[in-house]
């Protein structure tokens, strides 16, 4: 008999309909049954000798909350008898009640209970222990995971042993993760954690990749590429990162209909074993990052989230170094503009923040000017090195797609149509801070408000060096500092400034935005040494 061996996690949900994702040891029928009638059932499909399910559940109703129970092969497998936790439920906001949307990056796994720490209490867990103290109380109604997931190449103690066992940790990748099963484990790792698993049972969830997910740098440059794919370790890494991110993390952002309208997810639920097929659709996507698409949209009610992949959809070639290949850019276009009067607040969502530290950008900038050869072979070199080093890779590193986006938001802020708030959804840098957009423009003074909110880490550190060194980043030295670096590069000025309005805030903590008809509200909270989230900042939003 078949037993659940991961998850359930609920993923997708609208008004209607919601799925649920989970694993199981065995082939088998899976059922979802909730307790007003609502329910949905599926059979496992294969990879890598793996079983895995994606339930869609139909017939839910606005405003309602039932719970649901876990079937396989007519036995109940969810909840578990002995469970600390309440019930499970796929809460259904009714018309016009508040959106809250949760955020956060930057997981590393949860030691088991009686483990130390080494970075300090995780806040998921932490939201799970709130939740579940009072189940009726405030809630997320969606939780957005920015990146980082998993640590595919930082592995902890019990996984180097557990990998030590499988083969020579002196062989490259040494310690990091290697193949499909590797993968499995630390997922295992991450969601079993009975917090986690019950809050991500009962929160839906929408998630999207961030470099370490794969590999520290991920796509940094081309010739980062070009070192990775001369080893001989590196395809096998790749393919099965995103064969294991499709199954755990991609399929999930999904509805119903778009999983229906997907070819490979038809190819791998309508054969014995989907293995060949989901590895074929990862060799594509390694050799044309153009083919695939792992950006998607959902609106909730009268708010829109539009994730954007700012790490697969990359050109890298120096000549055309862009964030976004130009069938990508012209989706999120698309997908900002469609329809604005359906939509009162835009959540765009990029792992990377797109308005960074002063300093920061303009370093990053003048590192692009200098591998671009703006300063000839030398610097270019240089330029190379540095960006490795200290990871020069967000949106300012890519300083055409950096003004690609302020325009697009530029001319979504100030249309007839334009949205009460406008907001840019990152993690990544281990740090929480809010920073406020501003065009030259005359004209544009008096359109939406656009804000980069950043939250990160869920679970993780950051040394007092970078403490120092983000802080003095925003600071009128490090400005000044800034522009000497960009005239050295001669980068051009930016089409937007902007001035941080928020922190910076340090610890693992989780932003929540409270959205309600046109008002928004912001509220950033810590994950403290006694199991509780304090409340760091909050605060209403200006709006249009």
């Amino acid at each position: 008999m078949a037993e659940l061996r991961l998850g359930p996690v609920l993923r997708y949900a609208d008004g209607e309909s919601a799925t649920v994702w989970l694993e199981t040891s065995g082939p088998c029928v899976v059922e979802v049954r909730c307790s007003d009638g609502a329910g949905g059932s599926a059979p496992t499909f294969r990879i890598a000798g793996h079983h895995y399910a994606l339930v869609t559940v139909t017939g839910l109703r606005a405003g309602s909350a039932p719970s649901y129970e876990v079937v396989l092969d007519g036995a109940g497998v969810w909840p578990p008898a002995d469970s600390r936790f309440p019930p499970s439920v796929i809460r259904v906001p009714g018309e016009g009640d508040a959106v809250r949307v949760t955020f956060g990056s930057c997981r590393w796994a949860a030691p088991p209970a009686d483990g130390k720490d080494p970075v300090g209490t995780d806040a998921l867990d932490t939201l799970a222990r709130r939740i579940a103290a009072d189940p009726d109380g405030e809630r997320p109604d969606v939780l957005l995971l920015l990146g980082d997931q998993i640590y595919a190449d930082e592995t902890s103690e019990a996984t180097r042993g557990w990998l030590a066992a499988r083969r020579d940790l002196d062989r490259p990748p040494g310690s990091q993760v290697a193949d499909y099963e590797e993968y499995t484990h630390l997922y295992y790792e991450s969601w079993l954690d009975p917090g986690v698993r019950w809050l991500l049972s009962t929160v839906p969830s929408f998630m999207i990749f961030d470099d370490h997910d794969v590999v520290d740098d991920w796509n940094t440059s081309a010739a980062w590429l070009a070192d990775m794919r001369a080893t001989d370790w590196w395809q096998e890494r790749l393919l099965s990162g995103l064969m294991s991110y499709w199954v755990h993390q991609h399929l999930g952002n999904l509805s119903p209909a778009e999983l229906a309208a997907d070819p490979t997810y038809t190819a791998v639920t309508s054969t014995i074993d989907g293995t060949e097929a989901l590895r074929a659709f990862a060799a594509k996507a390694d050799a044309d990052p153009a083919s695939v698409r792992w950006s998607y949209r959902r609106d909730f009610g009268r708010v829109r989230v539009v994730m954007a992949d700012s790490r697969a959809a990359r050109v890298l070639d120096e000549n055309r170094r862009a964030m976004l290949d130009p069938e990508e850019e012209d989706w999120l276009r698309e997908q900002v503009l469609a329809d604005p009067e359906a939509y009162d607040h835009l959540l765009l969502g990029t792992s990377l923040p797109w308005l960074l530290p002063h300093l920061v950008h303009d370093a990053e900038a003048w590192d692009a000017a200098l591998c671009a050869g703006v300063r000839g072979a030398r610097w270019a070199r240089l330029g190379e090195r540095l960006r490795r080093a200290a990871d020069l890779e967000h949106w300012a590193a890519f300083p055409r797609s950096f003004a690609d986006l302020a325009d697009l938001l530029a001319e979504t802020r100030s249309a007839d149509s334009a949205p009460a708030t406008i907001c840019v959804l990152s993690g990544d840098v281990h740090h929480a801070y809010v920073a406020e957009a501003a065009w030259p423009s005359p004209s544009d003074r008096d359109g939406t408000p656009v804000v980069q909110l950043t939250c990160s880490p869920v679970h993780n550190s950051v040394p007092l060096t970078m403490r120092l060194g983000f802080r003095f980043g925003w600071s009128a030295p490090a400005r000044l500092l800034g522009r000497a670096l960009a005239r050295h590069g001669r980068v051009a000025k930016p089409p937007v400034s902007w001035r941080r309005t928020g922190g910076p805030w340090f610890g693992n903590q989780l932003m929540t935005l409270t959205l309600r008809g046109r008002a928004a509200r912001l509220r950033l909270q810590r994950a403290d040494a006694d199991g509780t989230l304090s409340t760091v900042h909050e605060a209403d939003l200006r709006t249009r």
